[in-house]
């Protein structure tokens, strides 16, 4: 007779005795923002995706943002005041979080991330106070410098 390892037979019937009507519960996705203590906009489109994703973000503070960046990827003049990982898709700037749903629920493999350069006003986070909107690009990035405009909104 085979011995069952204790540690999982242990997390089995952990994870089985805490989920409903016996199933195994599917956990929310982790979404998770980087951003500099000093920025203020960031926390308004962080309520933003959490308000569309239904589930909360995890907001880390960092003074090095620029390692955040580079580490998942983001091309330098792409780069915005936060970045964000969601449903394991790279998230720079104040990406309007519709868009983000759209690319959740139709995965493209060459899309690494999405990104709205700078800190364009009326952009989601940056539309706080007032009515004023310019126009931007959501760019899709992707591995070899690929890009593609994802959206234009105004």
């Amino acid at each position: 007779m085979e011995k069952i390892d204790r540690r999982l037979f242990l997390a089995g019937a952990g994870a089985l005795a805490l989920a409903p009507t016996g199933a195994l519960a599917v956990q929310a996705p982790r979404l998770v923002m980087w951003r500099d203590p000093n920025c203020g906009c960031c926390g308004h489109w962080a309520e933003r995706v959490q308000a569309a994703f239904r589930t909360p973000v995890s907001i880390v503070p960092t003074a090095d943002m620029a390692a955040v960046k580079e580490a998942r990827g983001v091309p330098r003049d792409l780069w915005s005041c936060h970045t964000a990982m969601i449903h394991g898709i790279v998230v720079e700037g104040h990406v309007p979080p519709a868009d983000v749903q759209r690319l959740v629920r139709a995965p493209d493999r060459r899309i690494a991330g999405l990104a709205v350069p700078g800190m364009p006003v009326g952009a989601p986070g940056m539309d706080v106070g007032h009515s004023r909107r310019e126009p931007f690009q959501v760019v899709a990035f992707g591995a070899g410098g690929r890009r593609a405009v994802f959206a234009s909104h105004g």
